[in-house]
């Protein structure tokens, strides 16, 4: 294929994903966060913040572009996320018995692109990424209710079907130089598009600040900017560590959300921070170790108490209550031959959710915490290679009760499959690759 006709197809690939990611729900698990991007750092259960081998470093540290060859990534993921509230029994606002979320099956695609520069330039490498970042979506069927429960109405909080529909689509250009020979640096500056719809929490209107931008308004979307930061060093030549963090995404606000959420419907996107080491176990072999931090606690629309008696939408208003994050990832990449590579892969985080917030998280129950992932890698060509990765996330709950005095018990819970299939083409292979 010649370089024209590859960029062609780049371009086209390019467009695609991004009318995907317009019109498919983002979903994560580290909280509303992914916890990773592309097939390689999926089946390694997002680890390698210190191991840079494909274009998706863009999105993880873009310090590593420089051991990366030039190439185009693209893969799409089936996420099958299964969420479910239960209520006991007694006088209740929310349902007795459990109701499960609908549409339990999304497509996830991501992008990435990667091109060594001339000699003549300051850096090394650029890099094109475009990834679903995070989201969350429930949507909770109309339930029947009794008269005495809801008055005539119906579903979970009595508004008729109830849930969320949030994304979040970042677009990023990284930019790497080598500054030592076992050193290099990265920058990525991002531009975000998020958009989020919400129903059935008419209930909540005398609680609200602003009654008619509370629920059921339609998809609004914000658009924002920010900046990953990132570092890389091979301390021997089997050791390397890296460092990379994204800093607070500044959003625009939510208006048709502006009675509901903290601060007139503010919704930026919290900073975190992962560092990592990678070891060459044997020169095929490679284990990587992760820390991942997310500030969820420096977004008050995310993390202020939801038992706040400020109306919503106010700057202290009710918010999901969520906690910071530490999330521990672990990874371990076997290349067996030079046409196969397997991969597994474990992370941990923290559960954000209390059981005190647990009423107001029945919209957004992103409760899960441990990740279990592998995949593998076949070169089809010299230049293409096919990657699969797959991960599943067992089911975990938290029980709180009603905020109405009420103290009906309620319990949300989750759990979470996937399976991703992508493609990299080689453009060339102007650097040498890690071992």
């Amino acid at each position: 294929m010649s370089g024209g006709r590859t960029t062609r197809w780049g371009y086209v690939a390019f467009a695609a994903l991004l009318t995907g990611l317009a019109s498919a729900p983002a979903q994560a698990t580290d909280g509303y966060f992914q916890y990773g991007y592309g097939a390689r750092q999926k089946a390694l259960g997002g680890a390698g913040v210190a191991d840079s081998r494909d274009a998706t470093a863009a999105s993880l540290n873009p310090a590593g572009l420089v051991d990366v060859t030039d190439q185009v990534d693209f893969s799409a993921t089936l996420f099958s996320p299964r969420r479910e509230m239960t209520g006991g029994p007694g006088p209740r606002f929310t349902p007795e018995g459990t109701v499960e979320s609908n549409r339990n099956y999304f497509a996830i695609p991501n992008f990435a692109w990667s091109k060594h520069l001339n000699s003549n330039m300051f850096f090394d490498v650029a890099a094109i990424s475009v990834y679903g970042n995070g989201g969350m979506n429930t949507s909770y069927p109309a339930v029947s209710r009794s008269f005495a429960e809801c008055g005539g109405g119906s579903g979970v909080f009595c508004g008729g079907k109830m849930g969320v529909d949030l994304q979040q689509m970042f677009i990023s250009l990284a930019l790497a130089k080598r500054i030592a020979p076992n050193m290099s640096v990265g920058v990525a500056p991002i531009i975000a598009r998020q958009q989020i719809k919400l129903k059935g929490l008419g209930a909540f209107a005398p609680m609200s600040s602003d009654p008619a931008n509370l629920t059921g308004n339609g998809y609004d979307e914000s658009w924002g900017a920010g900046i990953r930061v990132g570092f890389q060093w091979a301390i021997t030549p089997n050791i390397r560590l890296g460092v990379a963090g994204n800093s607070r995404v500044y959003m625009q606000e939510f208006e048709k959300y502006s009675g509901l959420f903290a601060e007139q419907g503010d919704f930026d996107i919290p900073a975190s921070i992962q560092g990592g080491i990678a070891i060459d176990l044997k020169p095929n072999l490679t284990f990587m170790a992760d820390y991942k931090y997310i500030n969820y606690s420096s977004i008050k629309s995310i993390s202020n108490p939801s038992t706040n008696a400020a109306p919503l939408g106010d700057d202290n208003g009710p918010g999901f209550g969520w906690n910071d994050v530490n999330i521990f990832k672990f990874g371990l990449e076997w290349r067996a031959t030079h046409d196969m590579t397997f991969r597994v892969g474990y992370s941990h985080t923290d559960n954000p959710i209390q059981s005190r917030d647990v009423m107001f998280n029945v919209i957004a129950p992103g409760v899960v915490q441990d990740h279990f992932t592998g995949g593998a890698e076949f070169q089809l060509s010299e230049n293409l290679a096919l990657e699969l990765a797959g991960a599943y996330v067992p089911e975990v709950s938290v029980k709180g009760i009603e905020q109405n005095g009420t103290n009906h018990p309620v319990e949300i819970s989750m759990d979470q499959f996937e399976v991703t299939a992508g493609i990299k083409y080689r453009l060339s292979n102007p650097v040498e690759p890690l071992k």
